[in-house]
């Protein structure tokens, strides 16, 4: 485990465990539709697309490309006064579905940051059962 977390942390419910399991092992699953074919984030027992419950865990590549962010220069809560400027973003995976996310680089600025940009996943123990999945570029 890292230093103590001070932030906001996820709260995972039952139907999000197994993904929250695997992050611990720094991978990245999506959830599947059997019957439309959809793949899709947030993992849930029900396809967004068809409402059909016959769904099934896949892992991910973990490649990705920046579809839109943002550069926070003003912490919205204490725990990330430290961490300013950080870059929250939508990413769209190579599978199809798009994650928020954050974006993890030395430098952010407008000029390190393009929009269809490759990246890649990378993770985040924050506690003992919590590791976040966040982008890096490729």
């Amino acid at each position: 485990m890292t230093q103590q977390y001070n932030k906001p942390i996820p709260v995972p419910q039952g139907e999000s465990d197994e993904y929250w399991n695997k992050a611990k092992e720094h991978e990245l699953w999506l959830r599947s539709c059997n019957d439309c074919g959809g793949t899709y984030f947030y993992p849930r027992d029900i396809s967004p697309g068809c409402f059909s419950r016959n769904t099934t865990w896949v892992q991910a590549s973990g490649n990705a490309t920046l579809y839109t962010y943002a550069i926070v220069h003003r912490a919205p809560h204490p725990g990330f006064v430290g961490d300013v400027p950080f870059v929250p973003a939508i990413v769209e995976l190579e599978e199809g579905p798009r994650m928020p996310t954050n974006i993890v680089i030395d430098d952010p600025t407008p000029e390190n940051l393009q929009i269809g940009m490759a990246l890649k996943v990378v993770f985040e123990d924050i506690t003992d059962t919590i590791t976040l999945p966040k982008f890096a570029p490729a």
